[in-house]
């Protein structure tokens, strides 16, 4: 009995190893068919069409003028007319400062100024007595020129005092503080009773927000290639777009209106403004945005996936499908990029498949099993992925600090 036993174990076991050994040998035939076959590539044919070229920036909006509003006198604010975030009209009441040490002024310099001019109205009487006298041989010639001397001396006083209040009823009127332009207030405006100095403390800021400006920076190159476009060397005159920071397009356009007289001296890059309107104002300063200048257009252009593009010291080559149905390394003269695509300037031809996914330990000169797809089956566009700003944009787009 234990014989049989071992004989119907051995029965099994040998059995097991047969099965194993046939997967195994069935796998290996396979393997070595799949190499025979070729390698499994994806290709795609090289894009032939006029291209339009465009810059993105990283940039910031800022408002086209902006105000800090301070008090002209010192003193405790009283009264607050407005609140923070509230839109204004150039000449609108905003605060008013405690103004009884300036109506006390005022009243001085009233009394001042009296009391001088009646000391002048005295001086004028006795001088035209004394002229009167000196006319009748009276009094001597320079009784009269002293007294002229004197009524001078009095009504450059009168001058200075009626300057005195001139100025005090001028610290009386500022002591009611008006909106110099038209706009929207800021949130950090200071309470009632807080003490302003003259000159010093910012009671609120305010800014106009319809029109705004994107500003951002351009290299030198950059700044030569839009003033070609602007004139119209190259392509049309520049059109000005940005992209907000959730990846939206904002529907108008904008204009280059001003650029700085000069590169910064770190950085080397120009900083440029372009205005835009905004009537809903929905561009706020402090946004971030992608700025996109477009115009120039490449006639023709030959376009190849990025991921098709494979570099080797120093060098760019694609792969493509020869005649011969084998793959083929072709070094190539990259030129700007396009969305997931760059320019070639040379290197291929209209009609060529490129190669753009299986490149992965491919050689020159291997068999191919092709499959042919189209950039939409790849998920290649003419567009970048404009989704959400990075953090090396965010510190681009600020401005430097000097």
């Amino acid at each position: 009995m234990f014989f049989a036993k071992n004989k119907k174990l051995g029965a099994v076991v040998i059995a097991a190893l047969l099965a194993t050994s046939s997967v195994w040998l069935a796998g290996c035939g396979n393997k070595q068919q799949a190499q025979k076959m070729g390698t499994q590539v994806k290709v795609m044919q090289v894009i032939q069409q006029d291209t339009p070229l465009y810059q993105e920036y990283a940039g910031q909006i800022a408002g086209k003028d902006e105000v800090k509003v301070q008090s002209k006198v010192s003193g405790n604010v009283v009264e607050k007319f407005v609140e923070g975030g509230q839109f204004v009209e150039a000449g609108q009441p905003l605060y008013r400062i405690d103004s009884r040490q300036y109506e006390s002024a005022v009243l001085a310099a009233q009394a001042t100024l009296a009391q001088t001019q009646a000391t002048l109205n005295n001086a004028e009487t006795d001088l035209a007595r004394n002229q009167q006298l000196y006319a009748s041989n009276a009094i001597s010639e320079q009784a009269v020129t002293t007294q002229q001397s004197t009524v001078q001396s009095y009504q450059a006083l009168a001058d200075a005092n009626a300057a005195q209040l001139r100025k005090a009823q001028q610290d009386l009127a500022d002591t009611v503080i008006y909106a110099p332009m038209s706009g929207q207030l800021g949130v950090d405006d200071v309470a009632v009773g807080a003490f302003t100095a003259a000159g010093n403390t910012t009671l609120v800021t305010i800014g106009s927000s319809d029109p705004v400006y994107a500003q951002f920076s351009l290299s030198e190159t950059e700044y030569l290639r839009m003033m070609n476009m602007q004139n119209g060397s190259v392509g049309g005159p520049a059109h000005v777009t940005i992209t907000l920071a959730d990846g939206s397009v904002y529907p108008a356009e904008g204009q280059i209106v001003a650029a700085d007289r000069a590169l910064k001296d770190k950085t080397g890059t120009l900083t440029v403004k372009a205005l835009f309107p905004n009537p809903d104002n929905l561009l706020l300063p402090g946004m971030f945005a992608r700025v996109r200048l477009s115009g120039e257009i490449v006639p023709d252009a030959l376009l190849v996936p990025q991921r098709a593009v494979q570099q080797l010291l120093g060098k760019s080559f694609v792969m493509v499908v020869g005649e011969d149905g084998k793959s083929a390394a072709r070094t190539v003269e990259l030129g700007e990029k396009v969305g997931s695509y760059y320019i070639i300037k040379s290197g291929i031809e209209p009609g060529d498949n490129v190669i753009v996914e299986g490149l992965t330990n491919l050689k020159e000169g291997m068999d191919l099993v092709i499959t042919q797809v189209t950039p939409e089956d790849m998920g290649f566009s003419m567009e970048e992925d404009n989704t959400k700003f990075n953090d090396s944009e965010i510190s681009s787009a600020e401005p430097s600090k000097q």
